[in-house]
């Protein structure tokens, strides 16, 4: 098929992640410059102001972790918290139903997996078709039944 994206290929929520890493940045530079500015602090809080900059801007880096990366031997998903490596045979189904707020995997083993690097919260059109881009690769890479009747 020619319209399969080549590999190797990330998907994730290119808007949405530069909001986040933004806003990271923007929090952490403001919270500090306060700390800084103001005079009656003592250094006890002026680095409690840091500190809590920096966990808000870590909170916010961990949300624009999730991505998913397919390549020839499988896809690899990152969420929030946990990264897990699929190879193409385990993946039966691609779903994106409307309302979801992201990509569901069903699995082989019965499971559906959440990708939370496909995701239509600010850009619902590019999460569709990065949806069908990655249904379309798991229908191609998907290994034939070897009991099903040969032609």
């Amino acid at each position: 098929m020619s319209d399969l994206p080549a590999l190797p290929v990330t998907f994730r929520p290119g808007r949405t992640r530069a909001v986040l890493l933004t806003a990271a940045v923007a929090i952490f530079v403001v919270i500090t410059v306060v700390a800084v500015l103001l005079e009656q602090l003592g250094p006890g809080e002026r680095l409690s102001f840091v500190l809590t900059a920096a966990l808000l801007a870590g909170v916010l880096l961990l949300l624009s972790r999730p991505k998913v990366v397919a390549d020839e031997s499988g896809v690899t998903v990152v969420n929030l918290t946990n990264k897990r490596r699929l190879e193409w045979a385990e993946i039966l189904r691609v779903n994106l139903r409307p309302g979801d707020p992201w990509v569901f995997l069903d699995l082989s083993d019965g499971t559906s997996l959440p990708v939370l690097g496909i995701q239509p919260g600010i850009a619902r059109q590019r999460a569709i078709a990065d949806a069908r881009a990655l249904r379309a690769l798991a229908e191609a890479r998907a290994t034939p039944d070897p009991e099903a009747p040969r032609d």
